[in-house]
């Protein structure tokens, strides 16, 4: 289905040598062209830019975002946990590049020494019918090759947590946290530096074909922004679904904002826990649930909740976008979802409103941790894929069904690349870069 890797090959790329030692300055008037151009300024775009300018520096590369800075969205408001790939169905996307990425994660923060740290992760079974789902998950991460594993008894999580409390769990010690919106920042340096070019506060509004059949594709905002390439990569995560559409390309999966919304643990009470507190998943509700998490500046965030967001940038219950979420809640993937799921979301809408709601889900793990002990914190928006039938798109994405005349044809879109997608960035950026060597003959 969609959760299956489909490219459909397309022409081969003529390559051009080109003196990268000097800046390039082009003028919006002069049109640019490229040979390819990344569509989307987040860790995936911006990891896939890297790594294409890396294997192929005899070609133009260009990464465009719309924001006025890169990682403006999922990619710098996320919780900073670098997974192990514990959680994922074996043979996925998800579990082989989250595995494979999480290596090259490591290796690139100490080649270019950004701040990390392996605090660990402890997922924990609260009480006995979540213990049989706990062996589940740790026979699954086994198979999916996570390194260095641990079953524990309460006495062993005593040891290594002593505010936790549970029956039972699984260590994953190689679990860590950064600021993957610091990583992105890395990556586009590393872009800029190979001689790509890179473009903000460019937000893709159309894709027609042009006159210069060596560079048909035109991208333009609709201002004064305007670019030619060759052919066309999107990583545009909440957008995904609208930029595919304007290539001509199928709406499917859909995706569907969901906002998650932390807590802060007041600092004097961050003692309360020095790793990653997980909960066994629960195969009933559609998201994992809430955990506590320490962030790499020093605090602790507790969450997240997940509840429809009104727009695909709704951070906040204010921010609300009329036509956006007529598309949302007239999609009938989402009607049948919310149908299903009307009692978890009301639960979920409750916790927004009620912080003592959501510290109660919390006290599951650690007692100690009261309504007084607890601050708003920061929000994400989660872009889930998803499609006509409400199933939930787990699985990374990356397709190119066939559009209109030469724009369809030249263009791959990254459809899905939610979490572990900061994990996996740069083994995604490895499988992409292999795909498009493959398919265009580079």
């Amino acid at each position: 289905m969609a959760h299956l890797l489909k490219v459909r090959t397309l022409s081969v790329f003529c390559s051009r040598n080109h003196n990268l030692l000097n800046t390039r300055r082009y003028s919006h008037s002069s049109q640019p062209c490229y040979d390819i151009v990344i569509v989307g300024g987040g860790i995936v775009g911006s990891a896939s830019a890297r790594e294409l300018a890396l294997r192929h520096p005899g070609l133009k590369i260009a990464l465009i975002e719309k924001e006025n800075k890169f990682a403006f969205h999922q990619s710098g408001n996320n919780s900073g946990v670098i997974h192990a790939g514990i959680y994922y169905k074996p043979g996925s996307l998800k579990a082989k590049l989250c595995v494979k990425g999480l290596n090259l994660a490591y290796k690139y923060f100490n080649e270019k020494g950004i701040k990390y740290s392996k605090c660990g992760k402890l997922i924990v079974a609260a009480d006995k019918m979540e213990v049989p789902r706990l062996l589940d998950l740790y026979d699954r991460g086994m198979q999916n090759g996570v390194k260095d594993l641990k079953l524990m008894d309460a006495k062993e999580m005593k040891e290594l947590e002593p505010f936790v409390k549970g029956l039972q769990g699984i260590w994953s010690p190689h679990t860590g946290i950064v600021d993957w919106g610091a990583v992105t920042r890395y990556y586009v340096n590393d872009f800029e530096k190979c001689g790509g070019k890179s473009y903000l506060n460019f937000e893709v509004k159309r894709f027609f074909e042009g006159e210069n059949s060596e560079y048909p594709v035109v991208i333009s905002d609709n201002k004064e922004n305007t670019v030619k390439a060759k052919y066309v990569l999107t990583c545009c995560g909440l957008h995904s679904d609208t930029v595919a559409i304007l290539t001509g390309c199928p709406e499917e999966p859909k995706i569907i904002p969901f906002r998650g919304e932390y807590l802060y643990l007041l600092p004097q009470k961050k003692n309360l826990a020095k790793a990653n507190i997980y909960p066994v998943p629960d195969p009933r509700f559609p998201f994992l649930g809430v955990h506590i998490t320490p962030r790499i500046d020093g605090r602790v965030i507790l969450g997240p909740n997940a509840i429809l967001a009104f727009c695909k940038e709704g951070y906040r219950w204010s921010d609300i976008n009329i036509k956006e979420l007529k598309d949302i809640v007239s999609f009938s993937g989402f009607q049948k979802m919310a149908f299903k799921y009307a009692g978890f979301g009301l639960k979920e809408m409750s916790r927004s409103i009620l912080i003592p709601l959501q510290v109660k889900q919390i006290q599951k793990y650690i007692q100690e941790i009261t309504s007084a002990d607890v601050e708003s914190g920061p929000a994400g928006v989660r872009a889930q894929a998803m499609g006509k039938d409400g199933t939930l798109i787990e699985d990374f994405v990356f397709d190119s069904k066939p559009g209109s005349g030469a724009i369809g044809s030249r263009v791959l879109h990254c459809r899905n690349a939610p979490s572990p997608g900061a994990t996996s960035s740069l083994a995604i950026a490895e499988m992409i870069a292999d795909r498009i060597k493959e398919e265009f003959k580079l």
